[in-house]
């Protein structure tokens, strides 16, 4: 099973937005996600594994991890590059806690595809399915 990563996307509104910023940061349909921490665990993660957006409090979309590199900046500062597919999954929305960086996250934790979890109709918006799983609706 592959390992995944989670991660907070600081400053985005909803899924939308983050399809909007990454468009503006994408080529050849490979987004570049800046980190200073780097996975330990990384051939692990590369290929198989997906980065999974936590936004506004709610775990909601994924992307495939497809290479992690390092580097160093000017100030000679060690970074990471998760490069990810530009691709993005929805997932059924799952009420997160706020952390710093990244974590690793287990298969077994993280959520299911929407197009798996045998969703029909229109998407609720993620802030409301995040609303109404907290009260045990969904």
């Amino acid at each position: 099973m592959p390992l995944n990563l989670i991660k907070l996307a600081v400053g985005i509104r909803d899924i939308d937005h983050l399809r909007e910023v990454h468009a503006r940061r994408a080529a050849d349909g490979i987004v570049p996600v800046y980190t200073r921490m780097i996975p330990k665990r990384a051939e692990e993660i590369v290929g198989s594994g997906s980065l999974y957006w936590v936004i506004r409090g709610s775990t909601c979309v994924r992307q495939r991890v497809v290479a992690i590199d390092t580097g160093v900046d000017e100030e000679g500062k060690g970074y990471c590059i998760i490069s990810v597919a530009a691709d993005l999954v929805p997932t059924v929305p799952t009420a997160q806690r706020p952390f710093q960086g990244w974590r690793y996250l287990e298969p077994a934790a993280a959520p299911a595809d929407l197009s798996e979890a045998g969703a029909a109709g229109d998407e609720l918006p993620p802030h409301l399915a995040a609303e109404l799983r907290s009260l045990g609706l969904l």
